[in-house]
């Protein structure tokens, strides 16, 4: 039989190299390491017996007391616990690295995570969600001003657009021409009523 496939469709899909699988997979594998194609449960090179197993890869040790990370590459023969014992000695292990960051805000003690962090446009300040608009944070970039007013201000500017745009069209469009709209009188504001 051809390296992969069906017979009828020989192309498709490829055999797990492993001798005593040899199933069809039509997602193989390929190992890093040895280059040879294998199925799900044989794609890890402890699984298949990789003979270049460790031979790319790089492993690491992470400390307890300072959060660092490090690098056992290269280091045949050393175990863990030596070379987190060097690591101890070295003067590089600090516990205040430990610390997480916290929100910047004066008295919140949230801690700053990649889902809960946004950093301020104007003065570049690292906040909570519940600090992150200028106002909530007393930003030094920007003048605080009261909300209220900021709507009044909003609201004026919206009304004058479109007072201004109603008196661009001066009756255009209105279905009306010019003539006939100036016969028209506006409505007006009493409520009598004629009854007829």
């Amino acid at each position: 039989m051809a390296f992969g496939g069906t017979e009828a469709f020989p192309e498709l899909g490829r055999h797990c190299q492993r001798p005593d699988c040899r199933q069809l997979d039509f997602l193989p594998f390929k190992c890093h390491a040895c280059l040879k194609v294998f199925c799900l449960e044989h794609r890890v090179q402890e699984s298949h017996n990789c003979p270049k197993a460790g031979h790319d890869s790089r492993k690491v040790v992470v400390c307890d007391v300072c959060s660092t990370s490090i690098e056992t590459t290269g280091r045949a023969g050393q175990d863990e616990k030596e070379i987190l014992t060097q690591h101890a000695r070295s003067g590089k292990c600090d516990p205040k690295l430990k610390k997480k960051p916290t929100c910047g805000v004066r008295r919140c003690k949230e801690i700053l995570t990649f889902s809960n962090c946004s950093t301020c446009k104007t003065c570049q300040m690292k906040v909570c969600l519940k600090h992150r608009f200028p106002a909530d944070h007393a930003c030094q970039g920007v003048k605080a001003k009261p909300a209220a007013a900021t709507a009044v201000g909003n609201a004026s500017r919206v009304n004058d657009k479109f007072l201004m745009a109603l008196a661009q069209r001066n009756c255009k469009d209105c279905g009306m021409s010019g003539s006939a709209a100036a016969r028209v009188s506006p409505p007006s504001t009493s409520r009598s009523t004629k009854a007829h």
